[in-house]
């Protein structure tokens, strides 16, 4: 009852880029281009695996899978952020919480299913005989499936408590983009609970598929270091070396963004964190898995030719 005399919060106003210095139209193109280059980049890889027969094996259906994840998870973020440096920074406050959930729907989505990709790997140098018979189209898609089912149930119970406060003051989101923290700084009522909450599920979230993927990659090196001939490690190696390398890209930045207990940094830190996991982590996952598999290269190139 104390916030009866106040009016409450209806929409938000995102900040964005307040001290780019005229370089609006510069961030603008930039963004522009990350974006129609992620999408058309991620949209290249999904119809080369899904129209070639031979990579429809577990392997190349999570990379699809993993290039449908990006197209949405930077849909959620990016158009905002050409809107606000267009100067259209009002959201309403329900749609700054639909923006909030689906982009730690995707962020948790893509966390499991880089662990399940690792979890592939791991069957197939690790246990080759028993490879064929464990990870079948069909066990694909249920721990495709699975991924997506914590995703959506993951970020549930920080919404429902971030949508239990009451926003009665500044509605200015010092941030790029709706996101628990900068949104939730603005209430009124106490929000301690909310910072418990997410870092315990952050936290758990990003360790446990963390360690589980470090625990996988352990067993494949040694593994893979055993083989004899080179050529044998170069080949398993390789199969591995796209993965690992968008791991450590994107559980990189969440940690430092998510997996912290209080504030530590400032705003522009935060700014700066967020255009790498939500703009140019997705960006490059297709340059890497283009250039780093030899499968999808020589696909790639073979279209090219046919096109040219």
């Amino acid at each position: 009852m104390e916030f009866s005399n106040q009016s409450l919060v209806t929409q938000f106003i995102i900040v964005g880029f307040p001290d780019l210095g005229g370089y609006e139209a510069l961030l603008f193109i930039f963004l522009s281009i990350a974006y129609i280059f992620t999408l058309s980049g991620n949209i290249t890889i999904i119809t080369l695996i899904l129209n070639n027969h031979k990579l429809h094996v577990p392997l190349y259906l999570f990379v699809a899978e993993l290039s449908f994840l990006e197209i949405w998870y930077t849909t959620v973020t990016i158009p905002k952020m050409l809107l606000i440096l267009l100067n259209v920074k009002i959201i309403p406050y329900v749609g700054c919480l639909l923006q909030m959930y689906f982009f730690h729907v995707l962020g948790a989505t893509e966390t499991y299913l880089l662990t399940a990709m690792a979890f592939d790997r791991y069957m197939a140098i690790c246990n080759p005989l028993r490879y064929p018979s464990i990870m079948t189209i069909i066990s694909c898609f249920e721990l495709a499936a699975c991924c997506w089912v914590v995703g959506f149930l993951g970020p549930l119970t920080q919404i429902i408590l971030l949508s239990r406060l009451i926003f009665c003051g500044s509605n200015r989101v010092e941030h790029i983009f709706c996101d628990f923290n900068p949104v939730m700084n603005l209430a009124c009522s106490d929000f301690s609970l909310n910072i418990r909450v997410n870092f315990t599920i952050n936290s758990f979230l990003l360790f446990f598929a963390f360690t589980c993927i470090i625990l996988s990659y352990i067993k494949i090196i040694s593994t893979v270091l055993k083989i004899k001939t080179s050529e044998g490690r170069k080949k398993a190696f390789s199969t591995c070396g796209a993965h690992l390398t968008v791991v450590l890209l994107f559980f990189g930045s969440a940690c430092f963004m998510y997996a912290r207990p209080i504030k530590t940094h400032t705003v522009n830190y935060d700014r700066i964190l967020a255009v790498i996991y939500s703009v140019l982590t997705p960006m490059f996952n297709p340059v890497i898995y283009s250039l780093r598999n030899q499968e999808i290269r020589n696909l790639l190139k073979k279209k090219l030719l046919e096109i040219f």
